[in-house]
């Protein structure tokens, strides 16, 4: 028999609903729980749980959780200036905004940053920040860096820094345990 109802993988319970979800989220925000705020702005933003679409929301809510340090909404931040939601379309501050999150640590974000100098003709400050990408384990990053390569911006001994660099990421986070999670299903493959 299988059972439809979706469970918490930990204890087996039957999954809150959208309404109760929302309420804890909001008791772990009334405490000052930054990433809480984060995910709030996120379900602004895609409509998750029940809530309507508000990127002006989101955008605040942000705001609110990187002004406490959460560098995913400074990416976020940037990625709604660079779309136009919720404000104006604005490259250079969605630059902005991604510059500060690449600084605190953000590699994902690196690869935003590497396509906006690639954009502007700058093969070779887009070939450093997807090093920087690739070194933290972003794997656009990777393909980026062989994109340069393939059309000639990038020499063979840069791609080969980064296959070695993509390698000594994987090594790094090897384990058993995500071995045993892809063997379990392959949604958790991290290579």
């Amino acid at each position: 028999m299988v059972d439809d109802e979706e469970k918490c993988p930990f204890c087996r319970t039957p999954a809150p609903d959208d309404e109760e979800n929302i309420r804890r989220l909001k008791k772990r925000i009334e405490l000052g729980d930054d990433v809480a705020i984060y995910g709030l702005g996120c379900y602004y933003s895609n409509r998750k749980y029940g809530l309507h679409q508000n990127y002006a929301k989101a955008l605040e809510l942000w705001h609110r959780a990187a002004e406490m340090g959460n560098i995913e909404s400074y990416h976020n931040i940037g990625d709604a200036y660079l779309h136009g939601r919720g404000v104006q379309r604005d490259m250079k501050k969605a630059r902005h905004y991604w510059e500060i999150a690449a600084m605190a640590g953000d590699v994902d974000v690196r690869f935003n940053l590497g396509v906006s100098e690639k954009n502007a003709g700058k093969m070779d400050r887009a070939l450093k920040h997807w090093m920087l990408g690739v070194r933290g384990g972003q794997s656009d990053s990777l393909a980026a860096v062989k994109g340069l390569f393939t059309n000639g911006h990038a020499t063979k001994e840069d791609y080969t820094k980064a296959l070695r660099a993509r390698q000594e990421y994987l090594d790094e986070i090897k384990s058993v345990q995500r071995d045993e999670a892809v063997a379990f299903d392959k949604r958790y493959k991290y290579y």
